[in-house]
């Protein structure tokens, strides 16, 4: 089961990076859903690394990662040409980590 939940993990990952670089992303018809986009993607994958690790420097590790992961992406996508790059994006996604880190511990003890 450990590893289905990791390969899950890493599909969230692979997702958020298709969804950033693809030339036609899916959006959200509200004002800044993209950045409601950012922060649940990366917010989600915080959480479910954070429910199989629960270690603190495991998650710091995880949590570095992703936040390292989202400002690449935006270098990326300004280098694709069809996307763009936006400093509120990286913010949605460093926020989105943070909160999927404090939700998994404020949940910790049901799950």
């Amino acid at each position: 089961m450990r590893a289905l939940a990791l390969g899950v993990g890493w599909i969230l990952v692979a997702a958020i990076i298709w969804l950033s670089l693809t030339p036609k992303p899916v959006e959200l018809a509200l004002e800044h859903g993209d950045k409601l986009g950012h922060f649940g993607a990366y917010g989600a994958a915080m959480f479910w690394f954070c429910l199989l690790y629960p270690r603190w420097w495991t998650r710091v590790a995880y949590a570095l990662g992703l936040i390292a992961m989202g400002v690449a992406l935006e270098f990326a996508q300004r280098a694709t040409g069809y996307r763009t790059f936006d400093v509120l994006d990286m913010a949605a996604d460093a926020v989105g980590v943070l909160l999927g880190w404090a939700l998994a511990q404020a949940l910790a003890w049901r799950l």
